[in-house]
């Protein structure tokens, strides 16, 4: 069951990154007067996403093996 919400959390986390990503940009864009940080942040939420599943997955598939 454990093995189950850890799955189910992949799911939600990379739309999750890819949108604080966007936030992040956007905010940061109206406070500084730019139009092109949302762009930018939303790249390195999309590429953090994809880091973390990397890794829970990894993590999943040392552990299977032992």
């Amino acid at each position: 069951m454990v093995q189950v919400g850890e799955y189910t959390s992949l799911a939600f986390l990379l739309p999750a990154a890819t949108f604080v990503g966007y936030i992040i940009g956007y905010l940061l864009d109206r406070a500084f007067g730019t139009h092109w940080l949302y762009i930018l942040f939303l790249i390195l939420g999309i590429v953090a996403g994809f880091v973390q599943l990397i890794r829970q997955l990894m993590r999943d598939t040392r552990n299977d093996g032992s």
